[in-house]
């Protein structure tokens, strides 16, 4: 590896070019110089591979209050009405913002934006591309970042740390993020990015699971860095399994969109039985933790590989016209979606807890915001209702360009900044290492830290995690940093924070089901994780309302 370091200004670094960074980036005035790393090529984000839509209260028939409760009910009480209010309010400026950005979305017969309908949700209010919507935003949104001229992007960079003044030793001044070392992977050299302001939009830690509906680049990279630069953590035991994954050996992680089950999908056991509703009266359309906790208990019960989902019952046209994207896919493995039933098991989905934020995405260091699935703002809870993520990205995505425009100040003064340092280290003899702690960590999370848990099932986790994360320290110490050594060293972190939040909820809510605490706690509370001694806190949650 070379020891050449380069180095580059700018007004904002964001890291991550999905929904998020990039309706930041988007929203952000023109005369503002704007850097976008992304980790792989400029789609390979969460947001691609969004088959569902946006959450937003378009119709006459639905209400604000209506979106709310909804959110309130399938996160079991445990989100935080401030910022289920700023998401839900924030839905119609969404979906103009998205619109004016050229996003194609699928109209009806009055060529109005068609609404459809998912788990939790008592109304419909999803506004989608066909079935693969989050292809349609992602694609967009790239194009337009492309044709800005103040936007920079850097594609293959892979962030490594934020730089912060405490870390620089600068104790005189009041700490901040001035940027951040990030490896061009394919000239195998570390840059170092400044800016007065730094934006962690790099997606959720799914791949933290042996089976995950996640890309790759799903490291929790923007959690591990704010974590080691000084910022809380929060409800990081809330981990969503998205009911129905396609089972199929040439299709690793190919997700199957909740909006199926919405336009009537049922869910079958092998014999036809639909069992659903022996779990919960909404049937398939009950939040997703309830179904996947009901696939899970249905597959170990019967000693089965898998469930069925079956939407054959519904017209061809119907069917085809509903879910192009997904009946394409699914005839290239021999599946006709008209005629034949899907098999379906959970797998590892959504990352609720995060980096902690305020209204406008800032994190507990001044200059560092973290938006998507990297925050936690208190929008989820304890389960995230089906496509108020992608909501979350836009709204939090815009308010933080609020904020950033309004706190910005002409001729930032730099301190001096070290350049990466690689004179103590050695290029590695041998990969595979990386790839057996890899393995033994995914293993570990999803036999001890998946669906149903035990307090015996954590502490072996723990114990595993923390022999892991000390050799992966060790090795990150000795060794030039490669994409594989970054991501497990966040992985191994993340993953600890997973296992400690899940240890001190002594209750079942939402995501988090241990048998060992199956009831619901009278108190509700958010897990907090505080960077300075690995302390867990449980807080009373916000739930002062607002006046809508």
């Amino acid at each position: 590896m070379s020891n050449l370091n380069k180095t580059h200004c700018f007004d904002v670094i964001i890291v991550g070019s999905g929904g998020a960074g990039l309706s930041l980036a988007l929203s952000l005035p023109a005369h503002f110089n704007i850097a976008v790393l992304a980790k792989s090529h400029l789609t390979d984000a969460s947001t691609y591979y969004a088959q569902g839509g946006v959450a937003a209260v378009l119709d006459q028939t639905d209400s604000i209050q209506q979106h709310i409760d909804d959110t309130m009910i399938a996160g079991v009480q445990l989100c935080e009405l401030e910022a289920v209010q700023q998401t839900v309010l924030g839905g119609k400026a969404s979906v103009d913002f998205l619109l004016q950005q050229g996003v194609a979305f699928t109209l009806d017969q009055d060529q109005q934006l068609h609404l459809t309908r998912e788990g939790g949700h008592s109304q419909r209010r999803i506004i989608h591309a066909a079935d693969a919507t989050g292809k349609a935003i992602s694609t967009t949104l790239v194009q337009r970042a492309q044709e800005k001229s103040n936007i920079q992007i850097f594609e293959n960079f892979i962030a490594i740390d934020v730089i912060t003044r405490a870390k620089l030793g600068q104790t005189e001044l009041p700490n901040q993020a001035l940027g951040l070392y990030a490896l061009d992977e394919k000239n195998a050299q570390v840059h170092t990015f400044l800016a007065p302001f730094t934006a962690l939009a790099c997606g959720g830690a799914m791949k933290a699971y042996l089976y995950t509906s996640n890309p790759d680049i799903a490291t929790g990279d923007g959690i591990a860095m704010a974590y080691r630069a000084g910022c809380r953590v929060a409800n990081m035991e809330f981990n969503q399994f998205h009911p129905t994954c396609l089972y199929h050996p040439q299709a690793r992680s190919f997700l199957i969109t909740e909006a199926m089950r919405g336009e009537g999908a049922y869910l079958r056991l092998p014999n036809g039985e639909r069992f659903m509703l022996r779990f919960d009266e909404r049937a398939e359309l009950a939040p997703r933790d309830v179904v996947a906790r009901a696939i899970d208990y249905e597959i170990k019960r019967l000693g089965i590989r898998h469930v069925w989902l079956d939407i054959s019952h519904q017209p061809e046209e119907f069917v085809r016209e509903h879910f192009p994207t997904l009946y394409a896919r699914l005839m290239e493995l021999g599946i006709d979606i008209t005629q034949d039933m899907i098999p379906v098991v959970p797998a590892a989905h959504y990352t609720c807890g995060g980096v902690m934020v305020d209204e406008h995405s800032q994190t507990d260091l001044k200059g560092l915001y973290a938006i998507g699935e990297t925050a936690y703002t208190g929008l989820h809870g304890s389960n995230r209702m089906a496509s108020n993520s992608l909501l979350e990205c836009f709204v939090y995505g815009m308010s933080a360009a609020t904020h950033i425009q309004q706190q910005h100040q002409p001729h930032f003064e730099y301190p001096p900044i070290p350049a990466w340092d690689t004179s103590q280290v050695t290029d590695a003899d041998e990969e595979v290492v990386i790839l057996q702690n890899w393995d033994e960590l995914r293993a570990t999370m999803w036999n001890y830290v998946g669906i149903v848990r035990t307090s015996k099932r954590l502490e072996r986790a723990l114990h595993r995690i923390e022999m892991l994360k000390k050799e992966i320290d060790e090795y990150y110490q000795g060794y030039h940093v490669s994409k594989n050594l970054i991501e497990l060293r966040n992985l191994v972190l993340v993953s600890e924070m997973i296992v400690r939040c899940a240890m001190q909820r002594k209750e079942s809510r939402g995501l988090h089901y241990t048998l060992d605490y199956p009831e619901l706690s009278t108190e509700l509370r958010r897990t907090v994780l505080n960077p300075t001694d690995f302390k867990v806190e449980m807080q009373l949650v916000n739930l002062q309302a607002n006046n809508l």
